[in-house]
């Protein structure tokens, strides 16, 4: 591993803070119970609602999420003939489609629910082509965060469970954030995606786009801290914030994060006010202008308590739209997921846009 700056009393203070999160989420981590897959490849037909026959459910995976894909057991196929359901079409993602036409395909099909099973990344593929649909959106968490799962109160410790629900479960319809990315500031045709945990731009991105796979399977989520650790050091960035088309709000900044829900890994909320489906974003603003403020920023999230001073480290809002836009090109996140480098942001919501099946 490459070698991070020099270490100093003040950036071991926020090494252990950080780390102190970690111990937390790893304390309250659920331990997922170990199964056999082997739902095999069913046609696409129609869901037979017209003919008698039981509704049609679809699971789209991540193969790198999953072991045994070529097992036996049909474990799958069996919970769905137990809870009334045909025998799932099994559709799967790829680097270059993570579950978007997947899910569309699924829905033609005549699939009622579509589920998304493996992390964070998987789930927001598949909810972009649900978008609107009547089909619901399950969830079987199997990456390293699950944290869609986690703010729905979906169980990640019992597969079992998180597969009636996706079945059985109650309907629930929550917000989608939907996001514009305007790489130059002044792109035609900006790009356009969707995010239903958190968008970021800024160092959470970039921690997120430099974490080691390797590290990341061996300690899981404390790979992040690692990362982030390693880029305490660095400069603010200018970037003016416009909400709801009001008067702009100039800050220098480390990150900006825009959520649709706001607990994070271990019962952290970053955001307590959000939730899933009030059609509100929240948006925290990290601006620490030295290293030791770091630690601050750790303990204001911890303790939920607002940080003093004319120029506060850690601020909240809430909006129904926003604009970023900073005086230089910065990383970008989606669910954790890193989506390039972009001077302007734009997010809103499709309030009540999506069916998820909860309990």
């Amino acid at each position: 591993m490459p070698s991070g700056p020099p270490i100093t009393q003040f950036a071991l203070l926020a090494a252990v803070l950080l780390l102190a999160v970690a111990v937390l989420a790893l304390v309250n981590r659920e331990r997922r119970s170990r199964f056999a897959r082997a739902a095999e490849p069913a046609s696409a037909a129609p869901s037979g609602e017209d003919d008698g026959r039981p509704p049609l459910p679809a699971v789209v995976a991540n193969p790198t999420k999953i072991a045994h894909l070529d097992g036996e057991l049909a474990w799958l196929a069996q919970r769905a003939a137990e809870l009334g359901w045909q025998r799932p079409l099994w559709l799967e993602t790829r680097v270059d489609e993570p579950g978007t036409a997947a899910a569309r395909t699924a829905t033609a099909a005549g699939a009622r629910t579509v589920i998304a099973y493996g992390g964070d990344g998987t789930v927001r593929g598949v909810a972009a082509g649900l978008v609107r649909s009547p089909a619901s959106l399950g969830i079987l968490p199997m990456g390293t965060g699950n944290l869609l799962a986690r703010n729905l109160g979906i169980p990640l410790a019992n597969l079992d469970l998180a597969v009636e629900i996706a079945l059985a479960g109650r309907e629930r319809r929550v917000d989608v954030g939907l996001l514009e990315i305007d790489v130059s500031g002044e792109d035609e045709q900006p790009a356009h995606d969707v995010f239903m945990v958190m968008a970021g731009l800024g160092f959470d991105a970039e921690v997120m786009a430099s974490v080691e796979p390797q590290l990341k399977r061996r300690v899981g989520w404390l790979a992040y801290v690692v990362a982030g650790a390693r880029r305490l050091r660095g400069r603010t960035t200018g970037v003016v914030l416009r909400m709801d088309g009001e008067e702009p709000i100039r800050r220098r900044v480390r990150s900006v994060i825009i959520g649709n829900c706001g607990t994070l890994t271990g019962g952290v909320e970053l955001m307590p006010l959000a939730m899933v489906d009030d059609g509100w974003l929240d948006i925290v603003v990290v601006a620490p202008r030295r290293l030791f403020q770091w630690g601050a920023v750790v303990l204001a999230v911890l303790s939920r308590a607002p940080t003093p001073g004319r120029r506060p480290i850690i601020e909240h809002f809430r909006c129904r739209s926003l604009e970023v836009r900073a005086e230089r090109p910065l990383p970008i996140q989606l669910d954790g997921d890193p989506a390039g480098e972009a001077r302007v942001l734009r997010a809103s919501l499709d309030h009540l846009g999506l069916n998820v099946r909860t309990l």
